[in-house]
């Protein structure tokens, strides 16, 4: 078991897909040994990107833990994916790393990609490193691009190296270099002190600025910036000379937060402390079972253990503990402070939750997701299929917390959503080649209700003689519109025993089941309030099941009578886009016959907040990062159900009344 902490990195790599980062990750791994060979992504060789998709995407769409030993250092790094659609990779891998290596890609300077890395970056308030990468490209330039991170990410980017033909310098080993100075300078404006000693004498000695320095980084006021081939490991030197000497250790870098009867107390990384880790990602193999991925900020956790979980308030027993080179699983006597391990097939352990002594219960933050922003509805291919999805679903969900599953329970269809069509698509190739379910994409249906608009009194009468006991069920109700989101009221009126109260409720039962299908559409009716006023019965013939006949004859006379309106589900809206492109966006939700309710900054961004039918905004998710490229992001709750305008209605009556008819027909 490893017991230095101050030799102890652990970061992740981040970035816009295609920079470079698991390039980068096989360039680690091979200068220090841990790999005999390089791995390329063109040939589906790397380390990290060892699923099938990943291969034939030539792209990560997962975490993938990493490690290396280098002069005595144990470096143990997460590859992460660059694209929106796997953002819940990136959050994972943020709450358990020290810092953060974000990748550029000179060719294209900050993207959208390291934009929303960086934003998740500052979340977690981690420490940074950029790594410019692919400067041997054409009209790469190293200066224009650090502009580049400056102008949209972080005045506190300062250049840690010069590259000058071909040849990278490291500047704090050139201290005749002017860039040194102001490496200098930016570390004592720091610290107070160390400012007041930097004016008095102009400079800093090494013993002051090391620490200085570190200080600075694990803090945030400085972002050190150097660059690189990662594919020729042109750099790389450079790059694990910074990650020993410069970037901060499992010792030196910031607390971690947890509640302790509902107080904040801070968990810094000591190995005689009590155990405080997280699981922070899920994997579940059909044929290994359930693997729990977590981060050890204090203690130790040895193989072969007993531990607590806090969220559960249970216990766990841990077998053999392992530490992750991408797929493979390297077993261990213990994972300690300051590492990431691995552990199978826990029984009640999920993504998130807090491992720790039963002594001492305390609670990490859980992970924080963005809500899903694209949903489709999923139809089985076969029988055969439809047995397999519930177990395919069930598992993918455990493994990835922005994926989510639900049925709606007035369409019958069963529901997936997650954060873009692409994250789908991965979805349902895995659901194919790990849990052999084959299933059909589809847009879901709008859950339209209907409703009336005026008040109107109707007679339903149920009577049917066929010898012996007959049917007998009268009764006379009013039907009138009802406020919005009221849904349904039934009102008893009935006075002098017109009908026994035995009957009420089956009145009441025969409305109900008659509000399940309306008239212009059938979709159910919402809205309404019934009032039951009067009414005869027959002392032999009259029975629970003809007063229901009677109410729901009643309710469906009603309708022909009382205006009937399709209603349609109008959501809360609230988009984060760049002023330039609020012309296009509000552009674009009037057209989806949306109203912008007002607009709010939010740093760089505006939030536009409006309300718009839930029918126009299935695609929304695409069409949104078509108009931004890539920029805008949103969320949707539910707002209330309005009147559809007549020409929309006559559409969707029209289509109701094709499919009811394909259907008959079949």
């Amino acid at each position: 078991m490893r017991t230095d902490l101050s030799k102890k990195r652990t970061f992740l790599l981040c970035g816009h897909a295609q920079s470079g980062k698991t390039s980068l990750a096989e360039a680690i791994l091979f200068k220090v040994g841990a790999t005999s060979r390089y791995g390329t992504i063109g040939d589906g060789t790397t380390a990290s990107d060892y699923e099938e998709d990943e291969k034939e995407r030539k792209s990560s769409i997962n975490l993938s833990v990493l490690y290396g030993e280098h002069k005595g250092y144990f470096l143990q790094f997460i590859d992460t994916p660059g694209y929106f659609d796997f953002i819940g990779e990136l959050i994972s891998s943020a709450r358990a790393s020290d810092f953060a290596i974000v990748v550029v890609d000179a060719t294209a300077g900050v993207e959208v990609g390291t934009e929303r890395a960086w934003e998740t970056l500052r979340k977690e308030n981690l420490p940074c490193l950029f790594f410019i990468n692919k400067l041997d490209k054409e009209n790469t330039n190293f200066s224009e691009t650090l502009e580049d991170i400056r102008n949209n990410l972080t005045k506190k980017a300062i250049p840690f190296v010069v590259l000058e033909a071909n040849k990278i310098t490291n500047i704090l080993e050139d201290k005749s270099n002017p860039s040194y100075n102001q490496i200098v300078e930016t570390v004592a404006e720091s610290d107070d002190a160390l400012l007041e000693k930097y004016l008095e004498s102009g400079s800093l000695d090494e013993k002051e600025l090391a620490p200085a320095l570190k200080n600075a980084i694990v803090n945030s006021h400085i972002f050190p910036v150097i660059g690189g081939v990662a594919t020729e490991q042109h750099g790389i030197d450079t790059l694990l000379k910074f990650l020993c000497d410069v970037m901060p250790s499992a010792k030196d870098a910031n607390a971690r937060v947890a509640k302790k009867s509902e107080e904040d107390i801070a968990i810094q990384a000591q190995l005689d402390a009590p155990l405080a880790a997280q699981v922070f990602k899920t994997i579940i193999d059909p044929y290994v079972g359930q693997l729990n991925i977590f981060r050890v900020f204090s203690g130790k956790l040895p193989s072969n253990s007993e531990v607590f979980n806090s969220n559960k308030e249970g216990k766990e027993k841990f077998g053999q503990v392992y530490i992750l080179q991408g797929k493979q699983q390297v077993p261990q006597d213990g994972i300690s402070a300051g590492e990431i391990g691995a552990v199978a097939k826990l029984k009640d352990t999920a993504t998130g939750e807090t491992l720790c002594v039963s002594s001492r219960k305390i609670q990490f933050p859980t992970l924080e997701f963005p809500p899903p922003a694209y949903s489709a509805s999923v139809k089985p291919k076969s029988r055969q299929d439809e047995e397999k999805i519930s177990t395919a679903l069930s598992r993918l969900t455990s493994e990835d917390p922005t994926f989510k599953v639900s049925r709606d329970t007035q369409t019958k269809e069963l529901i997936i959503s997650g954060m873009g069509e692409l994250h789908l698509n991965v979805i349902i190739d895995r659901m194919k080649r790990k849990y052999g379910a084959n299933v059909d994409l589809g847009t879901p249906k709008v859950p339209y209700k209907e409703t009336v608009t005026k008040s109107v009194k109707v007679q339903g009468k149920y009577k049917k003689q066929t010898g012996g006991r007959g049917q007998y069920g009268d009764c006379w109700i009013e039907v009138e519109p009802l406020e919005r989101g009221k849904n349904f009221e039934f009102v008893n009126k009935v006075v002098g025993g017109a009908i026994p109260r035995n009957f009420i409720p089956s009145v009441e039962k025969g409305v109900r089941k008659a509000m399940q299908t309306g008239i212009l559409a059938g979709f159910p009716l919402s809205d309404i309030r019934v009032i039951l006023y009067d009414g005869s019965y027959h002392p032999v013939d009259s029975s629970d099941i003809a007063f229901q006949v009677a109410g729901s004859m009643a309710l469906k006379k009603a309708l022909e009578e009382a205006g009937s309106m399709i209603l349609e589900p109008i959501m809360d809206v609230e988009i984060v886009v760049p002023e330039e492109f609020m012309g296009q966006v509000t552009g674009d939700i009037n057209a989806r016959r949306g109203r912008v309710l007002g607009m709010e900054i939010k740093g760089r961004s505006q939030i536009v907040k409006a309300q718009v039918p839930l029918g126009e905004m299935f695609k929304y998710a695409s069409d949104l990062r078509s108009v931004t490229g890539g920029r805008g992001s949103y969320t949707m709750s539910f707002s209330r159900y309005e009147i559809v305008p007549t020409r929309i209605a006559q559409t969707i009556i029209e289509e109701a009344k094709r499919k009811k008819k394909e259907e008959e027909a079949s």
